[in-house]
């Protein structure tokens, strides 16, 4: 079997379905099962090796409160040569672009194989779908038409396919848990080589929260700021590091000044090879996205770290902590009080970081690649199957 993941998300940056992605192909390559990444080209200068094609062109644009991409191949011969030479199997797409997944579904190789869309999109935090819900029809009926199987990252996403006769199914995103392990950052060599930048300075008995992602709407620092305004009044022991860049960080920032928060430490954008180290380098880890959310990989990982989580019990986020412990540690959206008091109950109780910590540790096991890979590879039989009968 030959697999070929089509991303429609630029490789040039960080990324949820970037991650996801080569997490599933590293899996894959270590079962022997071959397996190429095709993925639109933002910058002339990208290369990423033979294993990543680049085919097509992406064009960032503001969607559903984040930065998405639109794809064009302006080459469709280019399509044809790629999927002639390399007689995939399986084409399982992640997400979809117009015009560009139009382009590689209609090709006549894409006709001959097993096509699996795999959707970690939450749409309902666009503002365009929800003034104008029809612009999803055609990209429904192309899905209805074209795909053999729809996996969601979580249940939400596959109530946009209701209707779907073919196969389905809920398969998470997948962590590499061992990459975030605590017990990997005990390897001094590994912290010897570590940049200076990643460790807050100055935080001698001070507990460090974190925040890891994009400084956009959906992302909510400004609540997190304001939330831990709040705990500064009672707290002398705080620190916030701030790890991302985006939009809305001048707001960010200005904030901070005005409200002269000199415990908020803002690092930028952190690589994929530098969050481990943000993380295990965190007392807390605090996620105040407000909506858009499908999932939540930045919990899980925090959670392969050992680090208890803090969240807004958006619907995304309830798929990973909405049962057991973690269900107790998410605020109602946009409630600064409250999230200052699930962030207060962590400072207040080492003892509760530390439970907190072994519970997520235990909990993420389930994400961890060779069980979300196992789950993948079991729906491809149970499509090819439904194709043949």
């Amino acid at each position: 079997m030959k697999v070929g993941f089509i991303s429609f998300h630029s490789f040039s940056n960080p990324g949820g379905v970037k991650n996801h992605i080569l997490g599933l192909s590293e899996e894959f390559s270590k079962r022997g099962i071959e397996n190429k990444i095709i993925a639109p080209r933002r910058n002339p200068e990208e290369d990423y090796g033979k294993k990543i094609i680049l085919l097509g062109t992406s064009f960032p644009f503001p969607f559903g409160g984040s930065e998405a991409d639109l794809c064009v191949n302006f080459n469709p011969i280019a399509i044809k040569e790629v999927l002639d030479r390399e007689k995939f199997d399986v084409l399982h797409f992640h997400n979809l672009s117009v015009p560009s997944a139009w382009q590689i579904m209609l090709n006549s190789s894409a006709k001959k194989s097993l096509n699996i869309l795999t959707f970690h999109s939450n749409v309902a935090g666009s503002e365009l779908i929800r003034t104008f819900p029809e612009f999803l029809y055609p990209v429904k009926k192309m899905v209805e038409w074209k795909m053999d199987g729809i996996i969601g990252v979580s249940p939400l996403i596959l109530k946009y396919f209701k209707g779907f006769k073919k196969p389905t199914a809920v398969i998470p995103n997948g962590v590499n848990v061992s990459y975030f392990s605590p017990e990997r950052f005990e390897d001094k060599k590994l912290m010897a080589g570590a940049s200076p930048n990643i460790f807050t300075s100055g935080r001698q008995g001070k507990i460090n929260i974190l925040f890891l992602g994009r400084i956009e709407d959906r992302k909510g620092l400004i609540y997190l700021l304001q939330a831990f305004k709040s705990l500064c009044n009672s707290y002398d022991n705080l620190l916030l590091t701030v790890v991302g860049d985006g939009p809305l960080e001048e707001e960010c920032r200005i904030f901070v000044k005005d409200n002269s928060l000199d415990n908020v430490i803002f690092k930028g954008r952190a690589s994929e090879e530098q969050a481990p180290f943000y993380y295990n380098d965190c007392d807390i880890y605090c996620s105040p996205a407000i909506y858009g959310e499908s999932f939540g990989i930045v919990l899980i990982e925090a959670m392969a770290a050992g680090k208890p989580v803090v969240a807004y019990g958006i619907d995304g986020y309830t798929s990973v902590l909405g049962k057991g412990s973690g269900k107790k540690f998410l605020a109602k959206a946009k409630d600064t009080a409250d999230l200052a008091s699930k962030l207060e109950m962590f400072i207040l109780d080492e003892k509760l970081r530390q439970k907190m910590g072994r519970w997520g540790m235990k909990e993420v096991q389930k994400y961890d690649w060779p069980k979300i890979a196992d789950q993948v590879l079991d729906f491809y039989g149970r499509c090819s199957k439904f194709k043949n009968i």
